[in-house]
């Protein structure tokens, strides 16, 4: 069904406003804290766009932790594929995912463009522009209906650390974490402080204007000038990257995910670390 045009990853709230009654679009809240792994469904709960479904970042958008692959090791595709048909994804419908600051979002829209789902959007500005449109808020939970999704991979949009380390030269390594992090200043939820060595520094904050809102193609291609046609983009754990792959996607470019991010980095011994200004 179209919706945009497909190289725009967002839709208004205005869109999807008029569509809240199309059976054919699926709405998703991806609202999350790290530090707080309760705040997504006490907020779904509290109100939410009438029709959402909620997905937990912790239980349903993440993998089984192990030795390495981070924080938020990717979901099997298996467990995937069931968590997006409990919600009655199939291969005609729309998805519309919403947070309220743009990673959450980011995320399933990444994991449904890398299990083969394509049909995703985002809704710019997220549930805080929903609220100020003055649009209905609602705490009734849609009826669940079984999806026959199936789940593939599809495209080469993923690197793991061994392909971190065969990159051809000059191609970009972006990391999104704020700044302190990146500088090795401060780390409040990994062991060690620092960045992958030869990575830049774009915070996924500043391609946010505001909580959930993405800012302009103009300003975008300006933040991204001189980060090649397909950089690498990491974070902590692999969630708050997304948002800078959405953004990158949108000018035309062709970034990769280095889905383990930083907190697989550090879990091998060997792994280099850098700290302080990139030279």
């Amino acid at each position: 069904m179209p919706v945009e045009p497909a190289s725009n990853p967002l839709v208004s709230c205005k869109w999807l406003s008029e569509h809240l009654e199309d059976e054919s679009v699926i709405i998703v809240d991806c609202r999350y804290n790290l530090m707080d792994k309760a705040y997504g469904r006490e907020s779904y709960n509290t109100g939410h766009i009438p029709g959402a479904h909620f997905l937990d970042m912790e239980r349903k958008l993440t993998g089984s932790l192990g030795k390495h692959g981070g924080r938020h090791p990717l979901p099997e595709l298996e467990e995937f594929q069931e968590s997006m048909n409990s919600i009655g994804l199939s291969s005609g419908n729309t998805v519309i995912a919403y947070d309220d600051d743009g990673s959450g979002a980011s995320r399933l829209w990444w994991l449904l463009k890398y299990y083969g789902h394509p049909d995703v959007k985002i809704l710019d500005g997220g549930f805080q522009e929903w609220k100020d449109s003055g649009f209905t808020v609602t705490r009734n939970v849609p009826e669940l209906k079984k999806g026959n999704f199936k789940a593939r991979i599809t495209g080469k949009i993923l690197v793991n650390r061994d392909d971190l380390m065969k990159l051809p030269h000059g191609t970009k390594i972006i990391d999104v974490r704020d700044r302190e992090r990146y500088l090795g200043i401060t780390e409040p939820i990994d062991r060690i402080a620092g960045h992958i060595p030869g990575a830049i520094n774009i915070p996924y904050r500043e391609i946010i204007e505001k909580p959930g809102k993405f800012k302009s193609p103009l300003e975008l291609e300006k933040i991204f000038s001189g980060s090649g046609k397909e950089p690498v983009v990491y974070c902590g754990s692999g969630i708050t990257s997304c948002v800078n792959f959405v953004a990158l996607e949108s000018i035309g470019r062709h970034p990769k995910l280095y889905a383990g991010s930083w907190s697989d980095w550090i879990s091998y011994e060997d792994s280099e670390i850098a700290t302080g200004e990139f030279k």
